[in-house]
């Protein structure tokens, strides 16, 4: 019950990590906001979790600023405040660079980018007083680039230096700010690529540990950085890949 008594908002909360990491922080004991486009995914996430006294769900979309300023008053109004942000909403276009269109580019940006701008903007006044915690959710593709994935990488890689300086300026009056990378994750979203054999094959090559994350295993990360026990880890862009960027590249030697 590491977070007992602490108020926790997720986005991205209706799926795959976020909804992993509403449950790993309400089982240690948090006031747990869900967030998310679709009301219905996260009710039925909310269902799930065993207190809900201590569940509130804010239905609404982080690239949108009246969006996010509600869901952050209603979680200050229904538990006194927020101590910890974990920015999880995301979405991907994939498809090569010259075909990607300007809505897409804008759909991604949107969400991965500018709902990280406006989530932070909006909880900091209640982080600071707190001395609370941010946790961003980057990707791989935030450190090294993809074939085919010139917004989403873009997008990434722009959260991965931006918890960086986030946690330059605000670590010293309290707030820490990290980040988790992860690789390929079992989800909704790359079903298509986990049924995928021939893919998953050569997914299982990159990555040491020969398959997929699970999102609880993500979420496990996202917990342990918010919590107190990470107290002096501020800035840090973790992956959680299975050892896939402790390669070169090259294929084995032998």
């Amino acid at each position: 019950m590491r977070f007992e008594g602490k108020t926790v908002i997720v986005t991205g909360a209706g799926s795959g990590i976020g909804a992993a990491t509403a449950k790993r922080f309400h089982a240690d004991g948090a006031n747990v906001v869900l967030s998310g486009r679709t009301a219905e995914k996260l009710e039925k996430v909310a269902a799930g979790l065993a207190d809900r006294s201590r569940v509130l769900v804010q239905p609404g979309d982080v690239s949108e600023e009246g969006d996010v300023k509600a869901l952050v008053q209603a979680a200050a109004d229904r538990f006194g405040g927020v101590d910890v942000l974990v920015n999880n909403a995301g979405v991907a276009v994939s498809g090569p660079f010259a075909e990607t269109s300007w809505e897409d580019w804008r759909k991604v940006i949107s969400i991965d980018l500018d709902g990280i701008f406006h989530t932070t903007k909006a909880c900091l006044p209640h982080l600071l007083k707190a001395g609370g915690s941010i946790v961003n959710v980057s990707s791989v593709s935030g450190i090294g680039g993809d074939w085919n994935m010139g917004a989403y990488t873009a997008a990434k890689g722009a959260v991965t230096n931006l918890t960086r300086s986030l946690a330059l300026e605000l670590g010293g009056k309290g707030v820490r700010v990290n980040a988790v990378n992860p690789s390929l994750t079992a989800s909704e979203l790359t079903e298509d690529m986990l049924t995928d054999e021939k893919l998953m094959a050569k997914f299982a090559e990159r990555i040491p540990i020969g398959r997929a994350a699970q999102p609880e295993e993500v979420a496990d990360v996202i917990a342990f950085l918010a919590s107190h026990d990470a107290r002096f880890v501020n800035g840090v862009n973790l992956p959680v890949d299975g050892g896939l960027s402790a390669s070169n590249g090259q294929p084995p030697l032998s």
